[in-house]
């Protein structure tokens, strides 16, 4: 797979339709002419499809220099071209922005919407769709939700003061709450807080709890009960991949709608009448370039 193009990095292709460039080194000693190797690199994309691409100048060597079929590819060389998807499904929600100043954008995410572009997601991205609308080229999330969950999400405006930010979320000095909707959980004393720890499962894009020492740690809530559901306030002072819905399920309450856990459903289209029921509330930290104290919150509701 190849990389998208760092925000701050000088590249030799223009942003497109709010899309950077993608990039990949060549890292074989052979020399080799440009389309074989890109065939046999991105089998799902096709011969076609690269001659296309090559011929609207879309594929360029690390100078800007355009590459043809039978360019010459050796060791060190780095070819840039824009990464396409067919037939993008829309994300049928809106992302509403919260706040913004000369370093910040605070965005509240809808679910269904990745982040990120990834896989079969491009321009149906947060991070995408953000850039079209704002022009700005140097836009960098700080932090990620994963598709499934909606809620706040805060980008960086500015290289120079990325790094600050990132050290927030990355020495967790951030306060996160999430809401979820799960069962009722009757006899269990609340507030308390489940700590495990957390390893890659199967299949791969699932996590699961083992034995030994804990790296991940939740404390869990009640706001009110619901019928047969629950509303649950959720802390994590940790950040590990899925850990809500992971917790959530360890303890009897699996979160309404969540196709990952305790079993992975098979994945069809989007349901988007039954999102999952996990809300990133509301996020506040000590802003670090001026001491101020920051909290934005969700306008969405479960």
């Amino acid at each position: 797979m190849g990389r998208q193009a760092d925000a701050n990095a000088h590249v030799p292709l223009p942003m497109r339709d709010g899309v950077a460039p993608s990039y990949l080194w060549i890292d074989d000693t052979a020399p080799a002419a440009a389309l074989p190797f890109l065939v046999a690199r991105f089998p799902d994309i096709g011969e076609a499809v690269w001659r296309d691409r090559m011929a609207r100048h879309d594929v360029v060597d690390g100078t800007g220099a355009v590459l043809g079929p039978n360019s010459t590819l050796r060791r060190g060389t780095r070819i840039w071209y824009y990464r396409e998807i067919e037939a993008e499904t829309p994300i049928p929600f809106e992302e509403q922005i919260l706040f913004q100043d000369a370093h910040l954008l605070v965005v509240d995410k809808p679910h269904f919407l990745p982040t990120t572009p990834g896989g079969r997601f491009l321009h149906e991205s947060l991070l995408v769709r953000l850039k079209n609308k704002l022009g700005i080229a140097q836009l960098t999330p700080i932090h990620r939700l994963d598709r499934e969950t909606a809620g706040v999400v805060v980008f960086s405006l500015r290289e120079e003061s990325r790094g600050a930010y990132q050290s927030l979320f990355q020495k967790r000095s951030v306060d996160k709450v999430y809401e979820a909707l799960a069962a009722p959980l009757p006899g269990r004393t609340f507030p308390f807080t489940h700590v495990s720890r957390m390893v890659e499962g199967t299949p791969f894009f699932r996590m699961q709890e083992e034995a030994g020492e804990p790296n991940s740690e939740t404390r869990i809530e009640v706001i009110e009960e619901r019928g047969a559901l629950a509303l649950y306030r959720l802390h994590p002072r940790t950040g590990r991949k899925h850990q809500l819905r992971v917790h959530m399920m360890s303890i009897g309450a699996p979160i309404l709608n969540d196709t990952f856990y305790p079993e992975a459903l098979p994945q069809g289209a989007d349901d988007f009448a039954n999102p999952l029921k996990l809300l990133a509330r509301a996020i506040a930290f000590d802003d670090p370039l001026t001491g101020q104290r920051r909290r934005f919150e969700s306008a969405r509701t479960l």
